[in-house]
């Protein structure tokens, strides 16, 4: 079957050229479709197997110059848990999808209500009192196809998140509760897997990234957190273009731990107020 589907990969790709004029071979969303559907396997796959001939997926062709085929290979081979799906959360699914990362678990126990609108963009008036989990499954199949999903409506405990973010290669905190947030730095920490963290508050936010063998979140929050304390999200409320660049910055530490470029924000914490148009970069450890 292999052989059969690159030549027919093959078959189907056209001639194109990037805004600087260099050419590449390309294939459609619509020629994708159409050879999962004839092989039976799942978008990724061919598109996997098109970048391994050097053809490239036409819904990534501006992430190239940026990535090489390769990176986007490694991309569409990763498993990103994202694990809250309101503001942030709703953020990073879109961004992930788009950028191709191949398998995305998808998790909130919650639904859409009023006060969600100014800031989730998954939310919309039509879908209010929708399951968020709902919403962002329905959402990632219309952006990227090719991509598997696995949603979860449920609120992740210390009893069930092992069972919801195992294999995954890295663990997005899309969460608003300090207390969730430490027990996913927990079971992030005893799968072996890297987490990236986000804040928002009014118009400023954090971001730091954690390795399993790092000491995380209680550089920033001390050593135990109450399970009553609410986050400065309460006091200041959230605004869309904080969490919109929040988002942003998660996204980008995820994406370079999977494609390892860049740099990190490990033991650091990147610090932004929008108000103030400050950009800081506080050494952790």
């Amino acid at each position: 079957m292999a052989t059969g589907m690159i030549q027919e990969i093959k078959k189907y790709a056209k001639p194109k050229s990037f805004p600087d004029s260099d050419t590449y071979k390309g294939i459609s969303v619509e020629h994708v479709i159409r050879l999962s559907e004839q092989f039976e396997v799942p978008g990724k796959e061919i598109e996997i197997a098109a970048l391994e001939a050097e053809i490239v997926p036409e819904r990534y062709a501006r992430n190239m110059k940026s990535y090489t085929l390769d990176d986007q290979v490694v991309l569409l081979k990763s498993t990103v848990s994202v694990v809250g799906l309101g503001g942030l959360g709703g953020g990073v699914t879109e961004i992930l999808a788009r950028s191709g990362v191949g398998t995305l678990l998808l998790m909130d126990g919650d639904s859409f209500e009023d006060h969600n609108l100014n800031r989730q963009f998954l939310s919309r008036q039509s879908l209010l009192l929708t399951s968020k989990a709902e919403a962002a499954l329905q959402r990632v199949r219309e952006i990227n196809s090719s991509i598997a999903v696995r949603h979860f409506g449920t609120f992740l405990t210390k009893d069930n998140g092992a069972d919801m973010i195992e294999g995954s290669d890295v663990a997005v905190d899309c969460l608003d509760s300090l207390h969730t947030r430490t027990i996913l730095e927990k079971l992030t920490k005893s799968l072996n897997i890297p987490m990236v963290s986000a804040a928002v508050a009014g118009g400023s936010g954090h971001v730091t990234t954690i390795f399993p063998e790092d000491p995380g979140l209680k550089l920033i929050y001390g050593e135990q957190v109450d399970p009553s304390l609410k986050g400065a999200e309460a006091s200041l409320g959230c605004l869309p273009q904080a969490v919109t660049l929040l988002s942003s910055l998660e996204c980008s530490e995820v994406l370079k731990i999977l494609l390892k470029k860049g740099n990190l924000a490990r033991n650091k914490l990147i610090v932004v107020d929008l108000l103030d148009n400050t950009f800081d970069v506080l050494q952790l450890a």
